[in-house]
């Protein structure tokens, strides 16, 4: 059995992530770890199977994209196996006026602490630019980093937050 990483991508439709799991399921792959997002009427999803060969399920997932309308990439990946976070799970939330270059700060001061990004989401409601990201940091940095974030998203003119991420909720 291999362990995969797939992509999915295309235009939107109903039916996209069953007619993906029925395909792993008829293969007997085994979905693991995923995450799905509609952005502006196009779909996106990542996910890790074990199952057979990448060649088999990359030809078994072909029919989907037979119209052009989806993108499915199949290839196979070392599995890192079972480990303890790296930092501890913090939540970085954002929000104000879009404008460029938002992430790329924010996420600049995340990594210039040792801090990891694993999960991010961001959000355009008409002018109001929303980020959301789960983190983990070094133990330490957090409070460091907090005054850092406050001072770039004054300079941005967005408010920014970062709290201890609630377990239950990861």
């Amino acid at each position: 059995m291999s362990e995969l990483a797939i992509t999915v991508i295309g235009r939107d439709r109903p039916g996209i992530v069953a007619d993906v799991a029925e395909v792993l399921a008829r293969l007997g792959a085994n979905l693991t770890d995923s995450t799905m997002t509609r952005l502006r009427g196009h779909f996106a999803m990542t996910l890790i199977c074990v199952g057979p060969a990448a060649a088999d399920v990359e030809a078994a997932l072909a029919p989907l994209s037979a119209d052009g309308q989806l993108l499915a990439t199949v290839r196979a990946v070392t599995p890192d196996g079972e480990t303890a976070p790296a930092g501890e799970p913090y939540v970085l939330a954002v929000h104000g006026a879009d404008r460029m270059g938002i992430v790329a700060a924010m996420t600049r001061l995340l990594a210039d602490v040792g801090g990891n990004v694993t999960d991010l989401s961001t959000r355009l409601t008409g002018s109001l630019y929303v980020v959301v990201a789960e983190v983990e940091l070094p133990s330490g940095t957090a409070d460091g980093l907090a005054a850092r974030l406050a001072a770039t998203a004054a300079e941005l003119g967005v408010g920014a937050t970062l709290r201890p991420a609630d377990p239950d909720l990861l």
